[in-house]
C-alpha cells in the first residue's frame, strides 16, 4: 500500500537527500521543472533523467534511470501512467535501488506494487513540492 500518512511522508522526506527526477523538463513554468527546482532550493540534490536534455538546474542529465551513475534515495516521476510498467522494470534492475519512488499528481499504476514488494516505498498521486511545503512549513515555489 502506498505511503499516505503525514508521519510516513515526513519520515520519508527526512531520510531523502538525493532525488532523481524522471521526466524532468527545462521550461520554467512546467511542473516537471518547478518541483525539482523547489526541492533543490531546499537542500536536496537533483539528478535529472531525460533523453531530451543535456543539462537542467545546473546538473548533467542522463537519458534513463539505468544510466544513473550513483545511488539515489528517491525517484520522482513525471511520466504518464502508461509508461510506469517499463519504468518499474528499470528501477528494479538497478544495482542500487532507491528507498522510494514518488509519483506526481495524477500518476498511479498497479505495477508499483512490484516496487513495494521489493521494499521500495511508493507515494502515488501527490505533488512532492506541495507535500514538502505543507509538512515542513515552507512556501511552495510560485513559479
Amino acid at each position: 500500500m502506498p505511503l499516505r500518512s503525514d508521519r510516513e511522508l515526513r519520515a520519508l522526506l527526512e531520510r531523502t537527500r538525493v532525488i532523481a527526477v524522471l521526466g524532468i523538463k527545462a521550461g520554467e513554468h512546467e511542473d516537471a521543472f518547478r518541483v525539482p527546482r523547489y526541492m533543490q532550493r531546499h537542500g536536496f540534490a537533483i539528478r535529472p533523467v531525460s533523453p531530451k536534455l543535456d543539462e537542467v538546474l545546473g546538473e548533467r542529465a542522463v537519458a534513463s534511470v539505468g544510466a544513473l551513475a550513483a545511488p539515489v534515495d528517491m525517484i520522482n516521476v513525471f511520466r504518464a501512467p502508461a509508461n510506469l510498467p517499463a519504468h518499474v522494470d528499470e528501477i528494479l534492475a538497478l544495482k542500487h535501488r532507491p528507498k522510494s519512488v514518488w509519483l506526481q499528481l495524477g500518476i498511479a499504476h498497479p505495477s508499483t506494487a512490484r516496487l513495494e514488494a521489493a521494499g521500495i516505498a511508493v507515494v502515488e498521486d501527490r505533488c512532492l513540492m506541495v507535500e514538502h511545503a505543507r509538512l515542513f512549513g515552507r512556501a511552495a515555489d510560485p513559479g
